[in-house]
């Protein structure tokens, strides 16, 4: 169902081309998938992106009457928990897609699912904006009795979690036939539309695109000193070292002197760009590349942190004091625990020298 919808919407608001699209549904014939075409879409992209072409973040852009969207695809299986982390960290709203068909939907929201999983993680990774597609409603024959018992259901686990579900659309669609994603469904003209409640206001739409569209842009603090987790280090023939990642505060520019902890590397940024387009400066949200003077791809790595040499630059700690919540765990845990933690993009492992409290989150004792 993600990577459907995903795939759709890229699809057709994105920034895929047309000869690209043509050979793709052209294999998926051949294969005798042409029912996987959108989620096909999105797997050739992966592929491609695992084997190292170098990725073309192009394609997993698209745009809505207001915003220009890149998708941080969290995908489902349970191996990719580690993958869902770092990329879920960087995200401003999360998308949950429900599968409405008769027992998908259970399994999902079941205590061990994967739906509430991931809905616990995007809360408590920080991500305070969420839409929820409910997705599959041609398998229920378009049912409203459906939809109202999933979105009775979903309202109330989301809300244990910590989301106000006042505050967020809920959608019934079809990421393959369509339906409700781009334009209104004609198959559920009961689906009077979705509504949220905002600062500004209440907003209401009809669509997916819609949901996505009237989503709060967060505030960016670009007067802050630059923070910059590296999300990845390429190659690129002709050009050399492009750390690539999401400005988190601050500003970057071409002729900054910047440097890269923990690696302890110093260096000048040539330049910066993003979508394949130069920029002047890369501002907080911004899914940048920039390129490095005098530094191979050997000396700094994903999970170093980009700052500015001459404004409070990033610093390597030796311990700190954190707030834990368990979400699950087998056994006990005591002094000298050593877990791997995942921050923005670093995945390290750490060690627990000394438990100073428990608190209850239920009960705040």
């Amino acid at each position: 169902g993600k990577s459907t919808t995903t795939g759709h919407l890229i699809y057709k608001c994105g920034g895929i081309d047309k000869r690209t699209i043509e050979k793709f549904e052209k294999e998926a014939a051949e294969l005798g998938k042409g029912s996987f075409k959108y989620a096909w879409v999105l797997d050739k992209l992966k592929a491609e992106r695992e084997r190292g072409i170098t990725i073309d973040i192009a394609l997993w852009k698209f745009e809505t009457p207001k915003y220009m969207v890149t998708v941080i695809d969290a995908p489902g299986h349970r191996d990719f928990i580690k993958n869902m982390i770092t990329g879920t960290s960087q995200a401003d709203c999360a998308i949950l897609i429900i599968a409405g068909g008769t027992g998908e939907f259970e399994a999902g929201i079941s205590k061990d699912g994967q739906t509430r999983e991931h809905a616990l993680l995007a809360f408590t990774l920080g991500v305070r904006q969420l839409i929820v597609a409910i997705n599959k409603m041609d398998t229920t024959k378009w049912s409203e009795a459906r939809y109202n018992e999933i979105v009775k259901e979903v309202s109330s686990f989301i809300k244990k979690i910590g989301f106000n579900p006042k505050t967020v659309p809920f959608v019934p669609i079809s990421g393959w036939h369509g339906d409700n994603m781009l334009e209104e469904s004609k198959n559920m003209p009961w689906f009077k539309g979705w509504n949220k409640e905002t600062k500004a206001g209440a907003k209401t739409g009809k669509t997916l695109l819609e949901a996505i569209d009237a989503i709060d842009p967060p505030v960016r603090p670009s007067d802050k000193p630059l923070r910059l987790p590296l999300q990845d280090v390429y190659k690129i023939g002709g050009i050399g070292t492009v750390p690539v990642g999401r400005v988190e505060t601050g500003v970057i520019k071409a002729g900054m002197v910047v440097n890269f902890a923990p690696a302890a590397v110093t260096t000048e940024v040539k330049s910066v760009e993003m979508h394949h387009e130069t920029l002047s400066e890369g501002l907080p949200g911004d899914n940048v590349g920039f390129n490095v003077k005098n530094v191979s791809v050997k000396d700094i790595r994903r999970g170093n942190v980009c700052s500015d040499s001459k404004n409070d630059p990033a610093k390597e700690a030796g311990s700190f004091t954190a707030q834990v919540i368990i979400l699950n765990h087998p056994g006990q845990i005591s002094n000298g625990y050593s877990p791997v933690l995942d921050c923005h993009t670093a995945h390290i492992a750490c060690k627990f020298s000394e438990l100073i409290e428990k608190i209850d989150r239920r009960s705040g004792k």
